[in-house]
């Protein structure tokens, strides 16, 4: 992505803000809950794995609860994000072909969306964290620089599959397996560390597993952030995103002609 590129899409700010918001309020349009599904979702996701899982895992986690409600939130912003992605060129044909304007402000204003959702399902968490009167330390502070690598992981995961799709629809299946796949790979339900040690060195490598471990880390154990991990997810961020831009502007010009 070019430093052209960029003043562009700074031009384009409002846009993208429109285009996140309008879709946001599309989400819960004519349903009686509203907003409120926005809280109820993660919730009843949480009911249900803690049930099934509470008699296992809480004796090896501090915290479970909030552990399992964290990793929740994160991973569905992830899937969300990537979900709503893959159909974000291909869904709206008439503006790709008729209107001017960068292709993947589309990506971003739909993450930015799911990112809107989440930040409503964090109020949840803030919420549990205050009935199970856990401290924040300082590390707290770290949480916005993670949310933005996080951020960036899955706007580069998005580019990535929204212009892949416009090319082979097959794709939306095929990810659909990796996210089931990626959610067990993906330290959500337990810690990483009943894995034993072999699978946990290969598993170590999952940038979303170690963003997961960073915010709980600043958030739920007031510790500060891994070095080394955080080092990991800086990198990692800047090569998703910088593949999602190369595969994505390659292919950019061919999308008007394929839809």
């Amino acid at each position: 992505m070019s430093f052209q590129h960029i003043r562009e899409l700074v031009k384009y700010r409002n846009l993208i803000w429109v285009l996140a918001w309008v879709e946001f309020k599309q989400r819960y349009k004519n349903s009686i809950l509203g907003y409120f599904w926005s809280l109820l979702e993660p919730l009843f996701m949480f009911a249900i794995l803690y049930l099934v899982f509470s008699s296992i895992i809480p004796a090896q986690v501090e915290y479970y609860p909030l552990f399992l409600l964290q990793g929740i939130i994160m991973w569905s912003f992830f899937t969300r994000s990537t979900t709503a992605s893959l159909v974000a060129i291909s869904d709206k044909p008439q503006m790709v072909k008729k209107v001017y304007f960068p292709r993947d402000i589309l990506v971003i204003s739909g993450c930015i969306t799911t990112l809107l959702m989440s930040f409503f399902e964090s109020i949840v968490f803030l919420a549990f964290l205050l009935y199970f009167r856990i401290p924040l330390s300082m590390n707290a502070l770290y949480i916005p620089v993670i949310i933005f690598l996080f951020f960036v992981i899955v706007l580069g995961t998005s580019l990535i599959l929204s212009a892949l799709n416009v090319f082979y629809r097959d794709i939306r299946y095929i990810w659909a397996l990796v996210l089931q796949v990626g959610f067990f790979a993906t330290p959500v339900i337990y810690p990483l560390s009943i894995f034993p040690p072999q699978l946990l060195q290969i598993l170590s490598y999952n940038p979303l597993a170690q963003v997961i471990f960073l915010a709980r880390d600043v958030t739920l154990y007031s510790r500060a952030p891994n070095i080394s991990s955080f080092l990991f997810v800086i990198v990692m961020a800047g090569v998703i995103l910088g593949i999602g831009y190369a595969v994505f502007m390659r292919l950019e010009p061919r999308f008007a002609e394929e839809l």
